[in-house]
């Protein structure tokens, strides 16, 4: 049970990291508690079948358990001799380990290899479909003759009719399938691709390519609208602010080490005609705003002059003037508008016409117009990263008038709402597990003595992670929080023993020492088959691999230290804890 509430914080998780690790929860809880119920149910009777009956003599201990016995008893009780030498070296230890953290990356899921390599490409926004579509064609042609790693590619220009996400004409996303196993073959690592395919699109003018994951680029737009890991975004009123703000914030993240695909929210470029009225002379020849107004939506945006009947089909028939009746600005001020006192006047003396540049698009976030800057990180973790653009924009943050703010979204907004959970409902579970345990053991002291071995059981996890190079994420705070489980029940195991037999008139150090004989047999080897189970995991290079991997190298180190701790640490603060008199009970 106590493993049970361990899990709890898992089920508080929301968006893709809860997607992900619930599922983890329920398994792991639905099988503890099948096991709970085959252990009191099937276990006895099987056993009272299968197990023959021994005196129970340590004669009866296979080799491996005696060479168990004849190394771990003198180390054991060498510890317990120089109990605070022992404790001072844990200690010691612990502090190395822990020094390591801010060493540690951090980000929020390890990335995948999904085989493929999305690019995002953007054009000015005045681009045809016509435009993309060639452009895109020479850019499949030339991926797929200059990189031989390339299986086949596939591009999408625009949106769909059916789909959600909003995407002119001049966006493509092309996805490169790459052949198997493309590394070991070719020589060439994704990276390196993407590095490569970035330097060849470099001679198409006019584009900004983007680099990522099919399936990433989705789960990232699904979740926070941005097809980055990492974004800003700048909040406020005036959309020149904001563009002046995002051109001030964009080649600061450009010199940052690991900061690529910087790119600003497009939202210049889109040219319109503008009809600036002459009000004295629309007055002269008594034309008004609404006969202007019409003729310039009929002969160039065209208005609906019938409707088509085919069979039960029905189609509006939209007339229009022909287009080089309506190409430039030249021509338009030619048109003639009718004025009722019966002559027509061209559309030039009535009005002013210029062509000027809006904004293509306004996002609105949280009613309040919004602009990204956005980029990728590469070759190094997420948290650093944002950790040292942070520093180098606070200036440009403290700068921004009244009413103007910056966020960080991306991954790395999805990486600080899991943690700053985590955060709050690992230490409620930890409490409620001390009141479990308070509760099982009818002590204070021992219960507190398990809870303070916690800390000594999370060397390992540190450690493995730092010296495999993984990246702290949600992933690895997962095993961190089975480590947390793992701990308290091998805790739980040698505590209760020892209470179990100082209850039967043992002093201190016979019931330690008594205890850690008896149950250094079930701690190891429940330990060794969990390790034997992981190893496979740990190595696995599969589809999903990536995420398994810090999860399952914090569990694998943390239950070597953890046995390490149970064995060695807990024996000796267990005497210190505790004095040759009888266990007070609540």
């Amino acid at each position: 049970l106590i493993i049970v509430v361990v899990f709890v914080p898992l089920f508080t998780l929301e968006s893709m990291e809860g997607k992900m690790f619930k599922p983890l929860a329920l398994t792991i809880c639905f099988a503890l508690i099948g096991s709970l119920v085959a252990t009191l149910t099937i276990v006895p009777v099987l056993g009272s079948i299968m197990v023959k009956r021994t005196t129970g003599g340590d004669g009866d201990d296979n080799f491996l358990i005696r060479s168990i016995h004849r190394l771990y008893m003198p180390m054991l009780a060498a510890a317990v001799r120089g109990r605070w030498i022992t404790i001072a070296v844990a200690a010691a230890v612990m502090v190395v380990s822990f020094s390591v953290l801010p060493k540690i990356g951090t980000e929020f899921l390890p990335p995948l290899n999904e085989g493929a390599v999305a690019i995002n490409v953007v054009r000015l926004p005045t681009a045809s479909i016509k435009g993309s579509v060639l452009q895109t064609s020479e850019i499949e042609k030339r991926l797929l003759a200059k990189f031989p790693e390339v299986e086949t590619v596939v591009s999408k220009t625009g949106r769909a009719e059916i789909a959600e996400d909003p995407m002119g004409p001049e966006q493509n996303d092309i996805f490169v399938m790459l052949k198997p196993d493309y590394e070991s073959k070719f020589g060439r690592s994704r990276e390196e691709m993407v590095q490569a395919i970035d330097r060849e699109l470099s001679v198409f003018p006019g584009i900004k390519p983007a680099f990522s994951q099919p399936i990433a680029l989705r789960v990232n737009e699904l979740i926070s609208g941005i097809k980055s890991d990492v974004a800003i975004k700048i909040f406020g009123d005036d959309i020149e602010v904001l563009r002046t703000t995002a051109e001030k914030i964009a080649p600061i993240l450009s010199g940052i080490e690991g900061a690529s695909d910087v790119k600003i929210e497009q939202i210049s470029g889109f040219s319109q005609i503008e009809l600036h009225m002459n009000r004295q002379a629309m007055a002269r020849h008594m034309i008004n705003i609404e006969a202007i107004n019409l003729l310039v939506k009929t002969a160039i945006g065209g208005s609906v002059a019938t409707t088509v009947f085919e069979g039960q089909k029905r189609f509006d028939v939209q007339v229009r003037f022909p287009l080089e009746n309506r190409r430039d600005i030249d021509v338009i001020e030619q048109m003639l508008v009718p004025s009722p006192a019966g002559y027509n006047v061209p559309l030039g003396e009535l009005v002013t016409i210029e062509e000027g540049e809006v904004p293509a698009q306004i996002s609105r976030e949280d009613s309040t117009r919004r602009l990204i800057v956005e980029c990728n990180v590469r070759g190094r973790d997420m948290g650093s990263f944002v950790a040292e653009a942070q520093q180098l924009l606070a200036s440009i943050e403290n700068d921004l008038p009244e009413g103007y703010r910056l966020v960080w979204g991306g991954q790395f907004e999805n990486q600080q709402r899991a943690m700053k959970r985590l955060k709050m409902v690992v230490p409620a579970a930890i409490l409620l597990i001390f009141l479990m345990l308070f509760c099982s053991l009818n002590s204070f002291k021992s219960a507190i003595l398990i809870l303070v071995n916690l800390p000594f059981a999370l060397i390992g996890g540190i450690l493995a992670i730092y010296f495999l190079d993984i990246n702290l994420s949600v992933a690895a705070s997962v095993g961190f929080i089975a480590l947390l489980g793992v701990a308290v029940e091998n805790g739980l195991v040698l505590v209760s023993f020892f209470d179990q037999l100082r209850a039967g008139g043992k002093k201190v150090y016979e019931a330690v020492i008594e205890a850690c004989r008896l149950r250094v047999r079930p701690l190891m080897m429940t330990t060794l088959t969990t390790l034997a189970g992981l190893l496979p995991m740990l190595y696995a290079s599969g589809s999903g691999s990536e995420i398994q991997q810090p999860l399952v190298a914090v569990i694998f180190g943390g239950l070597i230290s953890s046995l390490c701790v149970t064995l060695i640490i807990l024996p000796v603060l267990y005497i210190l804890f505790n004095r040759d008199k009888a266990i007070v009970e609540y």
